[in-house]
């Protein structure tokens, strides 16, 4: 077995750093190393510095790692450094690593709009990261040294999204417009401020905020293209357009989504499953340990997918989709289920740096 690489977490004690923490706790191509948290965690054991929330007990590898603050010195060893901070602090601290060598992969939105930033979603658009291989191909060939770099994964309802669009543009031409509806799992809220109990049961909250903007804008860079400067141009002559709720579900989010072809000439519905069906992603031909077995699980049931039953497919790394039928008003409609924490979060994170592994960047 080769070594495994050094993986360090930031934002360790919140609900994306304990969903990093978990995922990566028994991975067998990384060890995890370090952990950094705010200040008021750092020279702590994790697990006396943890308000542990997720349903399985601490993993032992991590309970007696001493916390650090969130300074690059602190994880010059690490070989990725997965980052689970909110977005008030992600900007200065990504930065700060980044620029002094470390490969870091986040979850938070602070980079996601940068024209030279990719924003991946490994089961659709792993190959933006072909701009990281060229830079580090780069920076070798003039000996610099390490060389860092920062990738954001998406906003968790966009993860889902575009998986199947991506498909099914890459199958049958452009998609000139997307509508989609969502009903969104509490834990997409985090633990604090979260969304409080008393609002959300016997309830809909028809407002997330800043979500429905996310999803119009993120879902355009990630089925974008990249110019010859590197930089990223969002998908033209493709309007989304997204209504997003908070729904009393635990974990999962469902998306109801209709589509139309920019071209006259339309595939059937069964041509449209066929080709959810047979893809592929990159990291299923690498043979990356978390790939999921199918990337789109395609239901045939009148009442599927649902939340509770269908959203732990393949680990959390799949999408599931159903209920795939001719729409009066557009061309096609169908619903969409993603893990939000696992392959709408952390999950899209380490499958990244799983690819990254695979094609011999880390």
């Amino acid at each position: 077995m080769p070594e495994r690489k050094k993986a360090g977490v930031l934002g360790a004690t919140g609900s994306v750093g304990q969903k990093f923490i978990l995922l990566l706790a028994d991975h067998p191509e990384f060890e995890l190393y370090r952990l950094g948290a705010s200040e008021r965690s750092a020279g702590k054991p994790y697990v006396s510095a943890v308000k542990w929330r997720q349903t399985a007990t601490i993993p032992s590898v991590a309970r007696n790692i001493i916390v650090s603050p969130c300074a690059s010195g602190e994880f010059q060893e690490c070989d990725v450094v997965f980052s689970g901070l909110d977005a008030d602090v992600a900007g200065d601290i990504e930065k700060d690593f980044f620029e002094n060598g470390l490969a870091v992969i986040s979850n938070a939105k602070n980079y996601r709009r940068a024209p030279t930033v990719p924003l991946v979603v490994p089961l659709i658009n792993s190959s933006h990261l072909d701009v990281i291989a060229r830079r580090l191909q780069a920076a070798r060939a003039q000996n610099q040294g390490k060389h860092g770099f920062i990738i954001c994964n998406s906003n968790c309802s966009t993860a889902g999204l575009v998986v199947p669009l991506g498909v099914l543009i890459n199958k049958f031409g452009d998609i000139s417009a997307v509508t989609v509806t969502t009903m969104q799992a509490i834990s997409g809220g985090g633990f604090s401020p979260g969304v409080p109990g008393f609002d959300i049961l016997d309830n809909v909250v028809p407002y997330i905020s800043g979500e429905e903007e996310k999803l119009e804008w993120e879902t355009k860079k990630i089925l974008g293209s990249v110019g010859d400067d590197d930089s990223f141009t969002l998908k033209s002559g493709m309007a989304v357009s997204a209504q997003c709720n908070r729904v009393a579900v635990t974990d999962g989010h469902l998306e109801c989504v209709s589509i139309k072809f920019a071209s006259e000439i339309k595939p059937t519905v069964e041509e449209v499953k066929a080709a959810l069906r047979e893809y592929k992603c990159e990291a299923q031909i690498l043979k990356c340990y978390s790939a999921p077995k199918q990337c789109i699980y395609v239901l045939e049931e009148e009442d599927r997918p649902q939340p509770r039953l269908d959203r732990d497919r393949d680990n959390g790394y799949a999408v599931s989709v159903g209920r795939i039928r001719e729409d009066p008003v557009f061309d096609f409609k169908f619903l969409v289920l993603s893990h939000n924490t696992v392959i709408g979060a952390a999950g899209a994170g380490i499958l990244i740096a799983e690819t990254l592994l695979g094609r011999g960047l880390l």
